[in-house]
């Protein structure tokens, strides 16, 4: 199954999409890849719905990547009398650790680290930010707030935190027997930390992981933005989560954030995902505002690696037409005669290693000869990062022996993964290479393909080497 586009798409599943029909629908209108949200899925359906991706995915012949999305701390106030209170701007408000129903003038707050690390003028955003707070006295066990926006409170509403770090981590006990179950099934490829504040709530995920699964930190928390580079230096891709994002932090400020976040992990090589609200009213509309097409076409400008649906191929009416919506506007923007100037002119200039330098190499030939593909023999996946870093203008074939490895990249730009055996020689390995361009539909013979491997055949990291290749008359290589 060929895509004629580079960026990929993830869809999240829910009541709309988990039977296995809809499943392979939305795979076949452009689905790379499935989210699993761990918020809404008890064990027993993500097994179930494990089990039907891998049987599309063995029906389809395509490498598909699996996304488990951990819940993190949801925060919530308690219960009121009267089940909603309304309140007036500048009165004062408390929330304390009275577990008692609420009423107008105060609300049990079931989170102890929240009123021992609220400080005096921080802000506390309820429901989404429709009701703002302003800390005054804060002792320990009360905070008591000014009413500063919104009139209304009801039963079990969030809180946001933003000018607050929190002393917790990323995973709650939910979250850990959530990733306890993730990691037995042994067939999950990316986890997602929700609520990521600081480089070291990765510690605890990857010690408990040990490179089983690749780990997604989602930036939701002004916090994380203060310390981002060090997170994108620890965590294997982001995820730009601009819900929660928006809610605690000024709404204008997010496409300035998307688009720093977005060129940062291309340096770095680490694959980033743009989520939330991409496509809302296709929830229940069939085609989407011309509002909301331009919000994908700036992710796929900047060079996103892929673009997330949530509630549009969850629990939405048209999941498949916003899938293929999500699929034209990725492909119709990459074939903009501005698209490839404006990738070229973000490129991130080269590390200084012989992989990387190979990399760029392959690119820069593959461009100038206008060779049909770039094709990379990767086993830990890092080659055909490398390769995706560059993003090049040809396709990228990475031919992997690990099945578990070409799942995982199918989360990256540019990345067509096929599953194979190691080359045995480098005839063998030009050979396949040649063989599996054709088969895939990216060349056919009389066309050239540069290849990019490591010699020893078959060594991790170890990518040293460049081969130009011939596609001869059956499809082999022909010198």
């Amino acid at each position: 199954m060929k895509r004629n586009r580079k960026v990929k798409i993830l869809a999240t599943l829910g009541p709309a999409s988990a039977d296995e029909e809809m499943i392979q629908k939305l795979h076949e209108a452009g689905a790379d890849l499935f989210r699993i949200n761990m918020s809404h899925s008890s064990h027993e359906m993500m097994r179930t719905l494990i089990g039907r991706i891998r049987s599309v995915e063995a029906r389809c012949g395509r490498p598909i990547g699996i996304l488990a999305d951990l819940q993190g701390p949801k925060l919530r106030v308690g219960k009121f009398a009267d089940t909603k209170v309304t309140l007036k701007v500048g009165q004062t408000f408390t929330l304390d650790n009275r577990d008692e129903p609420g009423d107008e003038n105060r609300v049990f707050l079931p989170h102890p680290e929240i009123l021992s690390a609220v400080q005096p003028g921080h802000r506390l955003l309820i429901d989404d930010g429709k009701l703002a707070l302003r800390a005054e006295k804060c002792d320990g066990k009360s905070i008591v707030c000014t009413v500063v926006a919104g009139t209304k409170i009801s039963d079990k509403k969030g809180v946001s935190l933003p000018d607050t770090l929190l002393p917790v981590g990323a995973l709650t006990d939910k979250d850990r027997a959530d990733l306890d179950a993730v990691l037995a099934t042994d067939d999950v490829d990316w986890v997602a930390l929700s609520f990521i504040q600081r480089p070291e709530d990765l510690a605890e995920v990857r010690k408990i992981a040990r490179g089983r699964v690749g780990l997604m930190s989602k930036i939701e928390k002004p916090q994380a933005i203060e310390r981002i580079d060090e997170i994108i230096e620890l965590t294997d891709a982001l995820m730009v989560a601009r819900g929660d994002l928006g809610v605690e932090m000024p709404l204008e400020s997010v496409p300035g954030l998307q688009k720093q976040m977005i060129r940062a992990c291309r340096r770095a090589g680490k694959p980033v995902v743009v989520a939330t609200q991409m496509l809302e009213s296709m929830i229940s509309a069939p085609v989407p505002t011309r509002a909301e097409v331009s919000d994908v076409a700036t992710a796929v400008f900047e060079g996103a690696d892929a673009v997330m649906l949530s509630a549009e191929s969850a629990s939405g009416e048209y999941p498949v037409e916003a899938v293929s919506t999500m699929a034209s506007i990725a492909s119709t923007i990459e074939r903009d005669p501005h698209y490839s100037g404006i990738i070229y002119a973000q490129r991130p200039q080269p590390e200084a290693t012989g992989a990387d330098a190979i990399s760029l190499a392959a690119r820069q030939i593959a461009e100038t000869l206008k060779l049909s593909a770039i094709v990379t023999y990767t086993s830990s996946g890092t080659t055909g990062l490398r390769a995706a870093r560059e993003r090049p203008q040809v396709p990228i074939i990475a031919l992997s022996p690990i099945v578990q490895t070409a799942r995982r990249l199918s989360i990256v730009w540019g990345l067509h993964c096929v599953v194979t055996q190691d080359a045995t020689d480098l005839d063998d390995m030009v050979n396949r290479a040649c063989r599996i361009v054709c088969a895939e539909g990216f060349g056919k013979p009389g066309d050239r393909v540069i290849i990019s491997a490591g010699v020893p055949l078959g060594t991790p990291g170890a990518t040293n080497m460049l081969r130009i290749a011939y596609i001869g008359s059956d499809g082999l290589s022909g010198i």
